[in-house]
């Protein structure tokens, strides 16, 4: 789905830093490894040991909601792009799961005001739901583009979607 977003976007680039929010297993860590290439990094976090490796990857296990936003940029530093595949557990509830998914999109994207770049990226996961309108003005303050992104791959009657923020304002 990442794939399918920089095939469309083209928002990954060679020689970014990238945060990737909530990685495990690893596909979105792998794939931006690959574009960003030998002098860029991923720095990937989750509760979860990841199944991928490189040279261009670290890997933090840690609860995303501990992080210490002062304490992480002194050792990280600013990146270019945020990513987040984070979703919660579904409860079958379609109101409770997007309530949810909110909540994890929003930790998200407020740790993407503290650790972009100007003019960086945030793309992130999101439920379909009442509060995504809302949510998505959110990012519009911080962003000079918002997209709503559904991929091709995602089931028709699936929830998931995907907000693009590029343009990250001073």
């Amino acid at each position: 789905k990442l794939q399918e977003a920089q095939n469309k976007y083209g928002f990954l680039k060679r020689g970014q830093r990238i945060l990737d929010l909530g990685a495990a297993p690893g596909s979105w860590t792998k794939y931006a490894s690959r574009v960003v290439g030998p002098q860029g990094k991923v720095v990937a976090l989750d509760l979860h040991r990841l199944r991928v490796n490189g040279p261009n990857i670290e890997f933090i296990k840690t609860d995303i909601f501990s992080i210490l936003p002062e304490e992480f940029l002194e050792k990280f530093g600013m990146f270019n792009v945020v990513l987040s595949d984070m979703a919660p557990k579904t409860s079958g509830r379609k109101d409770l799961d997007h309530f949810r998914s909110l909540e994890l999109a929003g930790h998200a994207f407020r740790i993407a005001t503290m650790t972009l770049d100007q003019g960086g990226v945030f793309f992130c996961k999101v439920f379909e739901g009442e509060d995504l309108p809302s949510f998505r003005k959110e990012l519009q303050v911080f962003f000079r583009s918002v997209k709503l992104f559904k991929p091709k791959s995602s089931r028709t009657e699936s929830v998931e979607k995907f907000l693009l923020g590029r343009g990250r304002k001073v």
